[in-house]
C-alpha cells in the first residue's frame, strides 16, 4: 500500500504533468501495474475494516492452536455437558504444554472463534441460592468415560453442600437404586457424617406417588436406607429444579473440570476413589462469594452432621424370576438377557442386585452364576457358557435335545458334529476348563484352531489352548565356561510341526 503522497505525485505526473505509465514507473521505481492502478482509481474512501475471521486471530496463540483444534475436535465425539470450555481449555494449556505463557482473555477470545466455526448453541446458567449449614443436595449427570479401553455411557451420582459449595461424585454405569445407594453410602463413609437433611428430585426410584398436599408415596428400601442413616429426604416440587440449584450448577462444574477430555481408567471403583480425592483437593479454592474457602467453610456443615450408624446397611437389591426353557431370564422390561444353567431350566431363582453386578443363586441362596450388569434401552443379554459346558460334560448325549446346542456359536457348532459320540463328553468337559480358566473366548479361538487342522479330540484341544495361552517362562541364557566352545542358538523349524499336525500326526519316513 503506498502512501497518499506517493499517490498524488503519481496523478500529478500523469494528469498534470503530462507522463505516461512506464516513464513515471521508471521515475519513481515502481513497476507500471501499480502506477496504473493509482491512475485509474476512482474511489479513495479508507478501506473497509475487515472482520475478525479475515484477519490473523490470537497470533499469540499460533503454536497452540493446533492443540486446541483438536480437544475441540475430539468433542465433536463427545456428549454436549462433556465438552471443553474456554476454562478448561486454558487450564489444560497451562498443565499439560510446557512454554504456555499465553492470558485466558487470549485463549477465551481464540475459543469463542474457533469454537463456533464447530458448535453452536445457547450456554446454561444456574440460580445461586442460600442454604443452611448440614443440608445436601442429591442428583445425577451424564456422562461418557473408557474403561479398559471400552467406551461406555454412564450417569454420576453428585451430593453437593450449598452452604460452602463442596460436592462429592460417584460415577456409575446407569441411574437405579443400587447406584443411588452406593452412590451415597460411598460418599458418607468418605466424608465420615451423614447430613442432616438431603433434598432430591421426585425420582422414579424413589417417589412412587405424589400426594396431593404435598407428600409423597416412597419405595419401601429408600424408606430403610433413609432411617437406617437418620437424614430427612426433602422432596422438591415437580417441574422445579431450580429449587435445589446448588447441586444442578455443581453437576456442570465437575463434568466440564473432572470428566473432560472424556476420562480413560481400568477399573471403575479405583476412578471413584480417585474421584473423591479430586473432589476434595478441588474445594481448596476460594467460594463464589463469600471470603474464605469452600474447604474452610465446609467445617461448618461437618459441624450440622451427625455420626454413620454402627450397623452396616445391605445396599443390593433382591429379587426372584422364573427361567425359561433355556435356562435364562430377563431383566429391565424384557430388554436385558441374563443366562443360569441347563439344571434351572423353566425353576425360579434369586437374585442379588449391586450398580455392577447380577448374582443368580439357588433356592437356598448359593451363588450359581454371576453377570455383569447390562444397561442401557437396547436389547443386550450376558451369556456365561461355563454352567452349561459343566452341565452337559456329564450328560454329552443331551446337548442335541436341550436347546443348548442351537445358542452355541456356528464354528463351535461345527466342531462339536465332528466329534464322536465317544469323545463329545470329554470335549465338553475340556471346553468348561478352558472356559473356566481364562474364558470362553479362548475356548472358542482353540475351537477355530482345531477346526484349521481338522482335529477334533479333547487332547488337541488341549495341546492347542496350550500353544496359544500357556505362560511358559523365559529363562535366561546358561552363561558358558571358557572351555565350553560357543555353537550359537539353532532356531526352530515350527512350519515342519504344522506340517505334521495336518498330516494327523504322521510323518512320511
Amino acid at each position: 500500500m503506498l502512501t497518499m503522497d506517493t499517490v498524488r505525485e503519481i496523478r500529478s505526473r500523469f494528469f498534470v504533468k503530462g507522463e505516461n505509465i512506464s516513464q513515471i514507473a521508471k521515475m519513481l521505481s515502481l513497476d507500471w501495474k501499480t502506477v496504473r492502478k493509482y491512475v485509474d482509481m476512482a474511489d479513495f474512501n479508507e478501506p473497509t475494516p475487515k472482520p475478525a475471521s479475515a484477519r490473523r486471530l490470537c497470533p499469540k496463540l499460533d503454536p497452540y492452536k493446533n492443540i486446541i483444534g483438536e480437544w475441540l475436535l475430539e468433542d465433536k465425539q463427545a456428549p454436549r455437558k462433556q465438552r471443553h470450555t474456554a476454562t478448561r481449555v486454558f487450564n489444560r494449556l497451562k498443565k499439560e504444554v510446557p512454554g504456555f505463557n499465553c492470558s485466558y482473555r487470549t485463549v477465551a477470545s481464540y475459543y469463542a472463534v474457533k469454537h463456533k466455526e464447530i458448535f453452536s448453541g445457547a450456554k446454561e446458567g444456574f440460580l445461586p441460592l442460600d442454604h443452611h449449614p448440614g443440608e445436601a443436595q442429591a442428583d445425577f449427570g451424564a456422562a461418557d468415560f473408557y474403561e479398559n479401553g471400552r467406551r461406555l455411557s454412564g450417569k454420576y451420582l453428585e451430593l453437593s453442600f450449598p452452604n460452602s459449595n463442596k460436592g462429592y461424585m460417584q460415577l456409575f454405569y446407569g441411574e437405579n437404586m443400587e447406584c443411588l445407594l452406593e452412590g451415597l453410602d460411598a460418599i458418607f463413609r468418605h466424608i465420615n457424617v451423614v447430613p442432616e437433611e438431603i433434598w432430591f428430585d421426585n425420582a422414579k426410584t424413589i417417589v412412587t406417588k405424589i400426594i396431593k398436599g404435598g407428600g409423597r408415596k416412597i419405595t419401601e428400601r429408600f424408606a430403610r436406607f433413609s432411617e437406617h442413616y437418620r437424614f430427612k429426604p426433602v422432596y422438591m416440587n415437580p417441574g422445579k429444579g431450580y429449587e435445589k440449584g446448588n447441586v444442578e450448577n455443581k453437576v456442570g462444574y465437575q463434568r466440564r473440570n473432572f470428566l473432560v477430555p472424556m476420562p480413560r481408567f481400568l477399573t471403575l471403583s479405583d476412578f471413584n476413589q480417585q474421584l473423591l480425592e479430586i473432589c476434595e483437593k478441588d474445594a481448596e479454592r476460594e467460594h463464589y462469594r463469600r471470603n474464605n474457602t469452600i474447604e474452610a467453610l465446609f467445617k461448618e456443615d461437618l459441624k450440622h452432621c451427625h455420626k454413620l450408624p454402627g450397623v452396616e446397611f445391605d445396599l443390593s437389591g433382591r429379587a426372584s424370576v422364573t427361567t425359561n426353557n433355556w435356562g435364562k431370564f430377563y431383566l429391565n422390561k424384557g430388554m436385558h438377557e441374563y443366562s443360569v444353567s441347563p439344571k434351572y431350566i423353566n425353576t425360579t431363582v434369586n437374585l442379588k442386585l449391586t450398580s455392577s453386578l447380577v448374582i443368580v443363586m439357588d433356592e437356598n441362596y448359593r451363588e450359581i452364576v454371576r453377570h455383569r450388569r447390562l444397561y442401557g434401552d437396547s436389547k443386550q443379554q450376558s451369556m456365561d457358557w461355563l454352567p452349561y459346558l459343566r452341565q452337559l460334560s456329564m450328560r454329552p448325549r443331551a446337548l442335541k435335545y436341550t436347546g443348548v446346542y442351537e445358542m452355541m456359536p456356528p464354528r463351535l457348532q461345527l466342531f462339536m458334529e465332528g466329534c464322536s459320540s465317544t469323545e463329545t463328553g470329554k470335549v465338553l468337559k475340556v471346553l468348561a476348563e478352558l472356559t473356566d480358566r481364562t474364558g470362553f473366548e479362548s475356548a472358542l479361538n482353540t475351537v477355530n484352531q482345531a477346526l484349521c487342522y481338522g482335529a477334533a479330540d479333547a487332547d488337541s484341544l488341549q495341546n492347542l489352548y496350550r500353544r496359544l495361552y500357556a505362560n511358559v517362562p523365559e529363562l535366561p541364557p546358561i552363561t558358558l565356561g571358557p572351555e565350553m566352545p560357543d555353537v550359537g542358538q539353532m532356531p526352530a523349524n515350527l512350519v515342519a510341526y504344522d506340517v505334521f499336525l495336518k498330516n494327523g500326526g504322521t510323518a512320511d519316513v
